[in-house]
């Protein structure tokens, strides 16, 4: 006996036109943040705090530690504004 169900197909995403992004004019006119994570080889984790200049793409700043508190990204922040 087979099971009678009915078939669903596959739901279609209208195609996209994706847009270029936007290059700042200047240095220090947009800058981009992010947080890594990654573990060592005993299996103990680390972050990673990063802040790059989008204009000419140099990093400003890494900070790696085994937690990172919410003080201390602002501590990095603040160094970086002065």
């Amino acid at each position: 006996m087979g099971l009678n169900r009915r078939l669903i197909g596959k739901k279609r995403l209208p195609p996209r036109q994706p847009t270029p992004l936007v290059v700042p004019a200047e240095v220090n006119r947009s800058r981009s943040m992010d947080f890594m994570s990654d573990a060592r080889w005993c299996g103990r984790k680390f972050r990673a705090f990063n802040v790059a200049d989008d204009f000419n793409r140099e990093v400003l700043a890494i900070e790696i530690d085994l937690n990172l508190p919410a003080a201390r990204v602002v501590r990095v922040l603040e160094r970086i504004a002065t």
